[in-house]
């Protein structure tokens, strides 16, 4: 390895450049920061395909307060108070920054906000875009911002694979560049790395997530030695539009909150036997309803035609369109639809300001778990919670001292991209969305989830040489799986069918390594002996 090879990348280094990562950049200028992106800027993010927008109680009436409450109900019993107070407090003065740095967010013609409610939600407060375009507008006014900010130095095209970690420290990433599987790493030092590369929803068959994003970020860290937290809970969006695309394209829940309802093919609407609140139930519990509609070969339909008519097209011109693509004329039909892995509300452990369990690594975004999302994500929160721990993150690390990394040893990390020409890549990955969603999906049991951590082991010893990139992808489905049948209750994102009620006793955040998985992984193969 040359010296060509490895770069000095000054005072931090964030890793993704969702709107977790790129607000971190804003915040932590003048410093100097460097962002790694897999992608030209905005292509890749899952940032950027959310729809509903940003909660925050800058209403009329609203109070911080009331947001937290409704986070705390939402994520079933094991929501972080003080982390949900804190958050929600913050809330407002995240949003004026993000309208100064240019979100062109809804206003009423006297200045207001406009506010749309979604499910689970007591009152209207989250902040939006052009009806359903908020992930996009705002990540295409951070990315102005970031382009006209000289501190922030953008290197595209990097793939992270890696942490440097030395004596329980980590001081920087490996990377290989997009589409240059056999040149040498590449590695990036720093005395801050900044992990915000997102979650894990793509490691499933049926995803509302970009194609990137399985899980990489949280098997890097867990690889490095990071406490994970919460790994067990996904939530599945309940109505990813049912065309058979690959993502599943997002019906907004702000439709529910519009008056769409949910109907069967007969025109039946159903909601209102699993929930009082009916559609405008928390996720996981419409998310239930559908798929157990399907699992007795209903089709499931989101019908927006009385409520929206042709204010659709005008409202939610993203779901229009989506609908469109696929040859649904949503003014006229209803919109087929049926669960999707949506949001992991685990992830690394980070206390309040996103410090990891390892020094010098903090992370933010959904790549983290920092306690406000317990078991159930509320809607429209993970922005929120993007944009908060990214300013914390961005002051904490400001706050440390400035000196030059020092030399990493490279002799420890030695790296091939040769490794990847001896793996099916495409076969393995496909094989381990398909293990996620049949066995640890959005209902599971101890028989399927033991089965599915066989199933990880044995893909893993298939793909002799396995790339870096593949075993974070079965590290972090090896958490999801083992975490889920350590937890032998039902609760929020997380429910077993073998274990339907919440257990009191149980009612805590959980914490395993990837060293603790691998055992209970292993001891799944030994039983099955």
């Amino acid at each position: 390895m040359t010296d060509d090879t490895v770069f000095d990348a000054g005072g931090a280094i964030v890793i993704g450049a969702g709107l977790a990562g790129l607000f971190t950049a804003l915040k932590l200028s003048p410093r100097p920061v460097t962002v790694l992106s897999p992608e030209p800027l905005g292509s890749g993010a899952s940032s950027a395909w959310a729809q509903g927008g940003v909660a925050a109680a800058v209403g009329e009436g609203d109070t911080p307060e009331a947001h937290a409450r409704d986070t705390q109900t939402a994520g079933a019993g094991i929501v972080d108070e003080a982390v949900a107070h804190g958050v929600a407090e913050e809330a407002a003065a995240r949003i004026e920054d993000l309208a100064r740095l240019g979100a062109p967010f809804d206003r009423t013609e006297g200045g207001d906000y406009v506010l749309s409610r979604e499910a689970a939600h007591g009152r209207a407060r989250v902040v939006r875009v052009a009806g359903d375009r908020a992930g996009r507008e705002i990540m295409a006014a951070l990315i102005e911002a970031v382009a006209r900010t000289p501190s922030i130095r953008v290197a595209e095209g990097m793939i992270a694979v890696d942490l440097a970690v030395e004596q329980g420290a980590v001081r920087g990433v490996v990377c290989r560049r997009a589409g240059d599987r056999y040149g040498a790493p590449l590695i990036f030092r720093s005395r801050a790395t900044v992990l915000a590369a997102g979650g894990l929803g793509g490691l499933f068959a049926v995803t509302t997530n970009p194609a990137r994003v399985r899980g990489q970020a949280v098997g890097m860290a867990a690889r490095a030695g990071a406490l994970i937290a919460d790994p067990e809970f996904v939530q599945f969006h309940p109505t990813a539009i049912a065309g058979g695309g690959d993502p599943a394209p997002l019906a907004t829940e702000a439709l529910r909150g519009e008056g769409a309802v949910l109907v069967d093919e007969a025109g039946r609407r159903f909601m209102s036997e699993f929930h009082p609140d009916a559609e405008l139930a928390p996720r996981d519990i419409v998310a239930r309803a559908i798929f157990r509609q399907i699992q007795s070969g209903k089709t499931v339909f989101l019908d927006t035609r009385e409520a929206l008519g042709s204010r659709l097209r005008t409202d939610f011109p993203t779901v229009y369109a989506y609908c469109r693509d696929a040859g649904l004329d949503p003014e006229k039909e209803p919109i087929p639809v049926a669960p999707a892995a949506h949001y992991h509300m685990g992830g690394v452990d980070v206390d309040a300001q996103g410090r990891s369990s390892l020094e010098g690594l903090w992370v933010c975004g959904e790549a983290s778990s920092t306690g406000l999302h317990g078991a159930n994500r509320l809607a429209s929160n993970g922005l929120l919670e993007a944009v908060v721990f990214a300013a914390r993150v961005a002051q904490d690390v400001g706050g440390g001292a400035a000196e030059a990394p020092s030399p990493l040893d490279l002799s420890r990390m030695p790296y091939s991209w040769t490794e990847e020409e001896r793996l099916r890549k495409a076969f393995a990955v496909q094989e381990l969305r398909h293990i996620m969603t049949d066995l640890v999906g959005v209902e599971r049991d101890s028989l399927r989830l033991r089965d599915a951590l066989r199933r990880i082991s044995w893909l893993e010893r298939e793909a002799q040489g396995v790339s870096r990139s593949f075993l974070n992808m079965t590290s972090a489905a090896t958490l999801v799986a083992a975490a889920a049948l350590r937890r032998r209750e039902s609760r929020g994102g997380h429910f077993r069918i073998d274990h339907p009620d919440p257990d009191p006793a149980l009612a805590r955040r959980s914490r395993i390594t990837l060293d603790e998985a691998l055992k209970l992984r292993a001891e799944c193969e030994d039983t099955a002996l």
